[in-house]
């Protein structure tokens, strides 16, 4: 049985166009679609249930939500199969069970609740470090939204262990009939920190040979995907937020933290789940 696409929705917006795009995907992967409601996601997002609540009515919230956006999928990708559920859980725990049984989760980057400041939302921000597998990440749509033609872009980093998202990004790439870009950033290091560089490479040079072992042999499996390779200098997150701008979707790596569960996503990743316009997806690296 094909593992299926997940979303998380709650009735928002963001949701809702979530869906949109993950039955697109659904369709252009041949996979089932499965909606997901967990019915404490006001719990998580700081909304305050409304006096008079009980279990009867939040349940039928929960199953009218799930309605409406299976309804939603339906038009978006008439062929694909949905399947909805509502979890009696928090809505992180709920999403990165999922994670596990998933070929991966789409998020919309907020929910119905939470800070109207805030640029991304704190289930997104808890599931993209949590999750087994990886996590779609979608922020507002606006006027130029990107097409399925338009560049995967491959966000490539210094630790030299990104393989899954590197094989994640030439089989989207594939599906979408587009050329791969990947990416790697460098910075310039002074003669009196060579000491601290700690692998980071020092010159265009060193970055290119990073990049092209990064990619390794993964490439050949996929001869008619267009490979672009780019090594720029400057700070990883303007680096990759410039080459996403045209992007049908971003891919990044995320590794395991040592000492404690999750991944690590550091300040770049967390920089794009805030700040870049296209799809983000962010890929674990299987545990050694």
């Amino acid at each position: 049985m094909e593992r299926p696409l997940v979303v998380g929705v709650d009735g928002s917006e963001h949701s809702l166009r979530a869906v949109d795009w993950a039955a697109q995907e659904a369709a252009r992967h041949g996979l089932p679609l499965r909606l997901v409601e967990a019915s404490l996601w006001a719990r998580y997002e700081k909304t305050l249930l409304s006096f008079g609540s009980s279990p009867e009515l939040d349940r039928q919230r929960a199953d009218d939500i799930v309605v409406k956006a299976a309804e939603r999928a339906s038009k978006a990708a008439p062929g694909v199969q949905v399947t909805t559920d509502v979890l009696p859980d928090d809505t992180v725990t709920a999403l990165v069970r999922e994670s596990e049984a998933a070929f991966a989760l789409v998020l919309g980057h907020r929910g119905r609740g939470g800070f109207p400041e805030l640029m991304v939302g704190s289930v997104a921000l808890q599931v993209a470090g949590r999750a087994h597998g990886p996590v779609f990440v979608l922020r507002e749509t606006g006027p130029n939204t990107p097409v399925s033609s338009d560049p995967v872009v491959l966000g490539v980093g210094d630790g030299g262990s990104d393989s899954a998202a590197v094989e994640f990004a030439l089989r989207e790439a594939a599906l979408r009939g587009a050329a791969l870009h990947a990416v790697h950033a460098w910075r310039r290091i002074g003669p009196g920190l060579a000491s601290l560089q700690h692998g980071t490479a020092a010159d265009a040079h060193g970055a290119q040979n990073t990049l092209t072992a990064a990619l390794g042999h993964a490439v050949t499996a996929h001869p008619d995907i267009a490979l672009h390779q780019e090594v720029r200098e400057g700070p990883a997150r303007d680096v990759l937020m410039s080459a996403a701008s045209s992007a049908s979707l971003l891919v990044v790596g995320a590794r395991h933290r040592t000492h404690s569960p999750g991944l690590q996503l550091g300040p770049v990743t967390h920089a794009l789940l805030h700040h870049v316009s296209c799809p983000l997806a962010i890929v674990p690296q299987p545990q050694p």
